[in-house]
C-alpha cells in the first residue's frame, strides 16, 4: 500500500516540474551552476580521474550535470550495508546487489521519470522494456541495465591466456586442453626461466575481494563446457539450480591446479596480491599464463603494446577439461536486462538525474561518449561517415592513457549503451570499437592467428550457433530476496569455497581429496541443498517474467 501511494506522489511531483518547466516565470533552479550529482559504483573506472576531461566537461556542457563518482576503498558489501544502515544515500547507485537496495527502499520507481523524460531510454531498450521490471510482484524499474543493448560479441570474455611469444617459441603446438596449456608453459619456462632479468611466472591469478569469482571461481566452470551463471548450474531441461562446485567436474578442475601449483607453474602471489599488483605484474610481461576475462587483464596488456612489448601480449583460448566438452562463452542469453544505475530516495533533484542518464543513451551522447568531439579527435567524410583520425586512431590502440587523458571511453559502463557493432539512423556504428576491433590486432598477433588458421580469437571458440540459448540469461544477475535462508546460505557457501578452495590448491596432492570432502562437509552444514531448491524456483520465475 505503501509503495502505491509512494508511486502516486511521484507522479504528482513530476507533474508539477513539468509544469514548472513549461511556465516561463517558474525557475526549478536558482542556480546557473551545473547540478552536482553524487554516483556510487560498485566497479572502479580505471580510466575516470574525477570528471574532468575533456569528454567529461563536454558532457556537463549538454547537461548541465557533473558527476562525483565513488567508489569502494573497502569491501563492497561494508560500504552498501553502511548506506543502509545510515539511511544516507548518493544520488545514483550502481550496485550489483539490486535486491538489497530495493529491500530498503533506497531507489525510485524509474517508470514514471522515463515515460515523462526518458524518450532516448525508451528507444535503447525498445523490446526489452519489459526485462526492467523488477520482478513478478513488483513492476517497479528501480535500475537502468549496464548490459549494452543489441551488442555484437566480437571477441570472448572468457578463456585460457596464453603469450604470443610462447606459441611461436613452441612452433604453434595445438591447444585444445588444459594439458596442452600445461605443457606449453611447462616448456618455455624450462626454455627461458627469465625474462629481462625477472623470473618467469607461469600463471598468475587474482582473489582480491570478489575477483575470486571471476579468476579463480568461474573456469571450473569454463573448462567443463558450462556457460557462466556464476557458482550455479541450472539443468538445461528442468531449469533445476544447483551449486556448481558440488559437481565432481568441478572437483577434477581445483585437483589440476592443485597439480600446477606443485609444480611450480601457479604463482604463489596468486593468493594474496591485489588487482594492482595483479596488473602490474602482468605489464612486466613475465607471465606466460592468465586465467581470467579479458576485462580484467586488458589495462596490463595495453601497456605491453605502449612498451612494444606485443610478443608478450596474450591470445585467448577456449581449453577444457578433455575435448567431450564446448567452451560455452558465446552462448545466446538474450538480454540481460540486471544490475544497472538506479536513483535514490534522497536525491533531491531526481529529473535531472533521469535527463542526464537520458542524455547517455541518446546518439549525440553516444557519439561523444565514444567518438570523441568531432575536429578533434573524428570528422565526417564526404559521404556522411564517421571517421577516426589516423593519430587518434593509432593512440587509442597504442597509448594506454589515451581513454584516461581523453575521458573517451571512460563513460561507457555504467551507463546505458548501445552495443558493439549497432549502428545509429545514419548508418555509422555508436561505438567506433566495432571497427577498431576488427582492426586492433598487431602483427605478432596476426601471425599467431594466422598459423592457427583464423583470422580472430572468436573464431577459435564454439559459434553461438552450436550453443543451447538461455531463457534466463546469466544466473548470478538474478537477485535473491533478502527474506528468508537464501541470501544467508548463499553467502556462507562462497565464504567457504573461496577459503576452501585456496586451502584445496595449497594442499598436499595427496590429502586433495581429504580437504575436498571437508569443503563438501562444510557445504551440507551450510544448508548448500536446500539453496538449490531455493534458487530453482527464482530461475522459474525469471523464466516467465522474461517470456
Amino acid at each position: 500500500m505503501l509503495k502505491k501511494i509512494g508511486f502516486v506522489l511521484l507522479i504528482f511531483i513530476i507533474i508539477f516540474l513539468q509544469a514548472c518547466e513549461n511556465n516561463p516565470n517558474t525557475n526549478i533552479s536558482t542556480s546557473s551552476n551545473p547540478t552536482t550529482l553524487t554516483l556510487y559504483s560498485e566497479d572502479l573506472n580505471l580510466y575516470d580521474q574525477g570528471f574532468s576531461n575533456p569528454i567529461s566537461k563536454a558532457i556537463t556542457e549538454k547537461t548541465d550535470v557533473t558527476l562525483n563518482i565513488l567508489y569502494p576503498t573497502e569491501g563492497v558489501s561494508d560500504k552498501i550495508d553502511l548506506m543502509i544502515t545510515s539511511g544516507d544515500y548518493p544520488d545514483l547507485i550502481m550496485i550489483k546487489d539490486t535486491q538489497k537496495l530495493v529491500d530498503a527502499s533506497a531507489y525510485m520507481d524509474l517508470r514514471p521519470l522515463i515515460e515523462a523524460y526518458g524518450p532516448n531510454l525508451k528507444k535503447l531498450y525498445g523490446d526489452y522494456y519489459n526485462r526492467l521490471k523488477f520482478s513478478l510482484e513488483d513492476e517497479s524499474i528501480y535500475v537502468l541495465p549496464t548490459k549494452p543493448v543489441d551488442e555484437e560479441r566480437l571477441e570472448p570474455i572468457l578463456g585460457f591466456q596464453l603469450q604470443h611469444a610462447v606459441v611461436q617459441a613452441l612452433g604453434y603446438p595445438e591447444l585444445k586442453t588444459l594439458e596442452d596449456y600445461e605443457m606449453a608453459i611447462k616448456r618455455y619456462m624450462a626454455m627461458f626461466p627469465t625474462i629481462d632479468g625477472q623470473k618467469t611466472i607461469g600463471i598468475t591469478m587474482v582473489m582480491d575481494d570478489w575477483r575470486w569469482l571471476i579468476s579463480l571461481g568461474n573456469f571450473s566452470a569454463f573448462a567443463t563446457g558450462l556457460p557462466d551463471d556464476g557458482n550455479w548450474y541450472i539443468h538445461p531441461e528442468t531449469y533445476e539450480a544447483t551449486y556448481r562446485f558440488l559437481r565432481p567436474e568441478e572437483k577434477e578442475y581445483f585437483r589440476w591446479l592443485n597439480h600446477l601449483y606443485h609444480e611450480g607453474l601457479i604463482d604463489p602471489d596468486s593468493f594474496v596480491q591485489d588487482f594492482d599488483a595483479y596488473s602490474a605484474k602482468i605489464a612486466s610481461g613475465r607471465v606466460l599464463g592468465l586465467i581470467d576475462a579479458k576485462w580484467q587483464y586488458s589495462y596490463g596488456e595495453s601497456v605491453l603494446r605502449s612498451l612494444g612489448k606485443e610478443s608478450r601480449m596474450y591470445g585467448q583460448y577456449p581449453l577444457q577439461m578433455d575435448e567431450t566438452t564446448k567452451a560455452a562463452d558465446f552462448r545466446d542469453i538474450g538480454y540481460m536486462a540486471g544490475y544497472g544505475i538506479g536513483i535514490s530516495k534522497d536525491c533531491e533533484d531526481p529529473v535531472a538525474a533521469i535527463k542526464f542518464l537520458d542524455f547517455m543513451a541518446s546518439d549525440q551522447g553516444h557519439i561523444l561518449r565514444f567518438w570523441g568531439i568531432e575536429g578533434e579527435h573524428y570528422y565526417y567524410q564526404k559521404d556522411g561517415i564517421r571517421t577516426i583520425y589516423e593519430d587518434q586512431m593509432k593512440l587509442r590502440i597504442e597509448d594506454p592513457e589515451y581513454f584516461k587523458r581523453t575521458g573517451i571511453n571512460t563513460y561507457a559502463y555504467p551507463f546505458p549503451m548501445w552495443g558493439l557493432g549497432k549502428k545509429d539512423a545514419t548508418g555509422n556504428y555508436y561505438n567506433p570499437d566495432s571497427m577498431v576491433l576488427k582492426n586492433n590486432h598487431s602483427d605478432i598477433e596476426l601471425q599467431v592467428l594466422d598459423n592457427y588458421g583464423v583470422d580472430t580469437w572468436k573464431d577459435l571458440y564454439p559459434s553461438e550457433d552450436e550453443l543451447p540459448v538461455s531463457l534466463w540469461g546469466q544466473a548470478w544477475d538474478i537477485p535473491i530476496p533478502s527474506e528468508g535462508n537464501l541470501r544467508l546460505q548463499l553467502d556462507a557457501c562462497d565464504e567457504i569455497m573461496k577459503m576452501g578452495l585456496v586451502k584445496a590448491i595449497l594442499a598436499d596432492p595427496q590429502d586433495f581429496d581429504k580437504v575436498w570432502a571437508n569443503i563438501m562437509s562444510q557445504l551440507n552444514e551450510a544448508g548448500v541443498h536446500e539453496m538449490g531448491q531455493a534458487f530453482t524456483e527464482l530461475i522459474l520465475d525469471r523464466i516467465e517474467l522474461w517470456q
